[in-house]
């Protein structure tokens, strides 16, 4: 299914010197650009409908709207890079659309087809193009969609939201990727088998800001969710998934099921299986790492997510006692994974899986 997008440029767009202004250090998540793509959707009308590129403006919702009171509610994360030729890359949007297809799926809401959600993107990418940052920053699009229907009753919603907005952000890492400090949750879970923890809805962050907080109590940067069963095995981070890598030169990283399957997960998991090394997707529990950080078996440790790409992870806090990895400084493995992988992104060096769409 394709559609065509009405485009509908701002009236009044934001002036070149208070753009440029915003771009000097836009941090992330802050700072938006002028236009939004929006795609409607109502069982009624035969579904889909009325595609437009408009000014970025606040919806009208019905305060009875299923989204506020059901949380019907998806959405996804990806960045369009400058190349040095002026062009512009998006990484893997089929695998977002793809993703996004599954969360619908999930959450009991409306699936969009793939080719609309990557034209919505490259629709935004087209029209609100000055407003991406040079040198190491980006342009982050975040597609979304919310159950829109007036009814308090608890069913599935017959009408849904659909729309891309986009973010300039900086280098997430200033002068480089610093190791951070992560506390492994021992009270709260994020998901369990059968539950939402593959999909990217809302309440699985809501549900994880407790622990997040909890981590920032105890001085650390992030939090990691040990699994809702036997509370033993490495899950995911806040927000980003995990890998470790040991002193034979191999790479693990927890199974899917209960985690988000990350799509900078799986690009980390072809250009280490390209470079030769064994990736193993198994159960590792923190007693195990526990142990192999202290004899020098494990290596690295990594958190990797759109974001911030690769996250090298120095010391590890719990309420049994804390260690550090490699001395707590980011390791080879992790920081060669990530060169690859922003090369590739930003078109500097070639793309062996064909991950980049180029919208030119």
């Amino acid at each position: 299914m394709s559609m065509k997008f009405d485009i509908q440029p701002a009236s009044n767009p934001t002036s070149e010197k208070d753009r440029v202004a915003k771009l000097v250090d836009p941090g992330f998540g802050r700072v938006f650009t002028d236009h939004m793509a929006v795609v409607r959707y109502n069982q009624a009308k035969g579904g889909w409908y009325e595609a437009r590129v408009e000014a970025r403006a606040n919806f009208q919702l019905d305060p009875a709207g299923a989204v506020l009171h059901y949380a019907q509610e998806i959405f996804e994360g990806l960045k369009a890079y400058k190349r040095d030729d002026g062009g512009v890359n998006l990484f893997r949007p089929d695998a977002n659309a793809r993703r996004f297809k599954d969360s619908a799926d999930r959450m009991a809401m409306a699936q969009l087809p793939g080719d609309v959600f990557i034209e919505a993107v490259e629709q935004i990418v087209r029209i609100d193009r000055a407003w991406m940052p040079g040198g190491e920053g980006s342009l982050y699009l975040r597609p979304f969609m919310i159950a829109s229907e007036t009814f308090l009753g608890v069913k599935p919603s017959s009408e849904y939201i659909f729309a891309v907005i986009a973010s300039p952000v900086g280098s997430y890492f200033k002068g480089g990727p610093a190791p951070v400090s992560i506390w492994v949750s021992e009270n709260y879970t994020r998901a369990a088998v059968g539950g939402t923890g593959a999909v990217k809805c809302g309440g699985n962050y809501a549900a994880s800001l407790r622990a997040q907080a909890e981590a920032i109590q105890h001085g650390c940067d992030q939090v990691v969710f040990l699994d809702a069963i036997e509370r033993r095995y490495i899950e995911e981070l806040g927000g980003m998934n995990v890998f470790f890598v040991f002193d034979d030169g191999s790479l693990s990283t927890p199974p899917l099921g209960t985690i988000l399957p990350g799509i900078t997960r799986d690009s980390i998991i072809a250009l280490a299986k390209d470079a030769g090394k064994t990736v193993r997707e198994e159960p590792y529990s923190l007693d195990q790492w526990r142990k192999d950080a202290a004899r020098g078996k494990l290596k690295e440790a990594f958190a990797c997510g759109t974001a911030a790409v690769i996250s090298p992870i120095g010391t590890v806090r719990s309420v049994s006692g804390d260690f550090e990895i490699s001395g707590g400084a980011a390791g080879p493995v992790a920081m060669g994974l990530r060169k690859q992988l922003v090369d590739i992104q930003y078109g500097r060096t070639n793309d062996p899986h064909n991950w980049i769409r180029k919208v030119d």
